[in-house]
């Protein structure tokens, strides 16, 4: 049986293998992890959908498939049908959540996007191998398009890296480990005694090359599409918060004691958003070419800082919840988010990005669409100022709502409703604004 790249979602269309659990010749039951796998949306482990044999592995650790690519063969009991349920013990509940949703976050390991491309690299059968060892031969060593470009960069001859993959192939973590290997030497070999006259004998170096991680490529790869896809404008709007802060100051300490979590400015900016998308459908849409599609549900993303990088939770139907409904949501999300346990179907269906640039200091910015989405929002840092009121100057607390767009939807006049409208509502907040 040919196990294939599971499909997670329409947006998901390819994968990267980081790491198999199994080998060629391992048993496995139905529901037993097979192999991790990177997407552009979560970090995942695929289960093995029936019990069995692995005979083949079909895609190497390192390298990008497309969703639905064979990548594993399976030899079960009947060599004609699957295994059915019967063959092996009932999977624990968590095994059957794992299985129902295909994959789920792994902690501790940072998503990544699409890194390469290139065909399918099959490694031969360990009969194979085993078979050209005794007969003293040399077999020819096959590398994935990663580690061959790597190589390239650094001329690097890989017959004389070490192999730690399936059938001792040689992944891209090898070839770096080797870079480092021969750089320490280099250093070694090249100190005091090799530096000019005069010199400190220790070698100065003006450049650090620093491998990119995987979310880095991830957040490069989406955001050069995103750039390089979208004509974008982008446009600024002052807000008196005041309203808000007071609302916010007077049942914080209640809200937490009550529910258990805190609730913060976000969330009602949250609501705002959501009521004006409904007013404003062309910011919640996305371009097809020779159409502009219409979401009819307000699905917010809400970009949190993880500990292994970004990610986009996503508020499901957000304009359907109270301000509490929201917090008690993206509470859950955020620590989940936090702790690397969401799940595929939380980063899924996105229509509308909110970011908070503001926790982090910034009172003005210029933010980069989310494909294929419209549009994204940020908030910016709520700061104390002189304001101009009825020919009076008092103090208020401002803040700024940064919106970018795509400019083949909609023109400047349709943004400025959007922003015009949820500046209204984040105004109107007073004391007697209800959260439930």
């Amino acid at each position: 049986m040919i196990i294939e790249l599971p499909q997670v979602g329409e947006s998901v269309t390819e994968g990267t293998i980081v790491q198999w659990l199994k080998r060629v010749g391992d048993s496995v039951e139905r529901y037993d992890p097979l192999v991790e796998v990177l997407t552009d949306k979560v970090s995942m482990e695929v289960p093995s959908p029936v019990t069995g044999v692995i005979t083949e592995i079909l895609a190497e650790e390192g390298q990008t498939l497309p969703m639905g690519a064979p990548i594993a063969s399976i030899q079960t009991a009947s060599a004609d049908e699957p295994a059915t349920p019967t063959e092996s013990p009932p999977p624990a509940p968590e095994q059957m959540q794992a299985a129902k949703r295909i994959g789920i976050l792994l902690k501790d390991v940072a998503p990544v996007g699409p890194t390469g491309s290139g065909n399918v690299v099959i490694p031969a059968p360990q009969n194979e191998a085993a078979s050209a060892s005794q007969r003293g031969g040399t077999r020819r060593r096959r590398y994935s398009p990663v580690v061959q470009r790597l190589a390239d960069e650094h001329g690097i001859d890989l017959e004389q890296v070490e192999g730690t993959g399936i059938n001792d192939r040689v992944t891209r973590k090898d070839v770096l480990a080797y870079i480092e290997a021969q750089a320490q030497t280099a250093e070694v070999d090249t100190a005091p005694a090799a530096a000019p006259a005069g010199q400190d004998g220790a070698r100065a170096l003006d450049e650090e090359r620093l491998p990119l991680s995987a979310v880095r490529r991830m957040i490069a790869a989406n955001m050069k599409r995103s750039a390089s896809e979208i004509p974008t404008a982008w446009s600024i709007t002052e807000v008196d918060v005041s309203g808000l802060v007071r609302r916010r100051e007077a049942l914080k300490d209640d809200f937490m004691q009550r529910e258990g979590f805190n609730i913060t400015y976000l969330h009602f900016v949250v609501k705002a958003v959501a009521e004006s998308l409904r007013e404003n459908p062309l910011l919640n849409s996305s371009w097809d070419e020779d159409a502009i599609i219409l979401k009819k549900r307000i699905n917010i993303g809400v970009a949190v800082a993880a500990p292994d990088g970004l990610v986009v939770p996503v508020l499901q139907d957000a304009d359907t919840l109270s301000i509490a409904g929201i917090a008690m949501r993206a509470a859950d999300l955020t620590a989940r988010a936090r702790q690397g346990k969401l799940g595929v179907e939380d980063v899924q269906g996105g229509t509308f990005t909110l970011n908070n640039t503001g926790a982090l200091g910034s009172i003005a910015s210029q933010p980069i669409i989310n494909h294929p989405q419209a549009a994204i929002l940020t908030t910016e840092a709520i700061v104390k100022r002189p304001v101009v009121i009825d020919d009076a100057i008092g103090i208020r607390s401002m803040m700024n709502i940064c919106l970018t767009f795509d400019h083949r939807i909609m023109d400047g006049a349709e943004a400025s409703a959007f922003t015009s409208a949820v500046k209204a509502r984040l105004e109107a907040i007073s004391d007697a604004t209800g959260i439930y």
